[in-house]
């Protein structure tokens, strides 16, 4: 087996496994996690390529949510202390580097002589 073979056979098998927690999930467990999902059947293909692909987020939530170890009102106060700490951080690596650009010289080699460039030679 190659690496193209087993890029391949990951891939389908994380979407097999995607398939699986999706049609679980759509039928079975978005009514119980969901009360506004219940009778609502219009929108829940809307919803297959987005658990393809992040199935163990969805297969985690899913599993907080039934066994009642959410934190709701945590949710609603994300953390802000470290905000300024990062804007102040991101401020600083552009300042150093707009002054790592600016103050980088190449030089040439001296020893390497410049060749004049001529237009192609026209053929009649």
């Amino acid at each position: 087996m190659n690496t193209a073979e087993a890029l391949f056979f990951a891939v389908r098998l994380w979407l097999s496994i995607g398939a699986f927690v999706a049609a679980v999930f759509l039928t079975v467990g978005i009514d119980r996690v969901d009360e506004d999902a219940r009778g609502a059947y219009v929108f829940r293909p809307l919803l297959v390529p987005g658990i393809l692909l992040i199935w163990p987020l969805v297969v985690w939530r899913w599993g907080v949510l039934e066994m009642g170890r959410d934190r709701w009102a945590a949710r609603y106060a994300p953390p802000r202390a470290t905000h300024m700490a990062a804007a102040l951080l991101m401020a600083g690596a552009m300042v150093v580097a707009i002054w790592l650009g600016l103050s980088s010289r190449q030089d040439w080699p001296a020893d390497i002589a410049p060749e004049r460039l001529s237009a192609p030679e026209v053929s009649q």
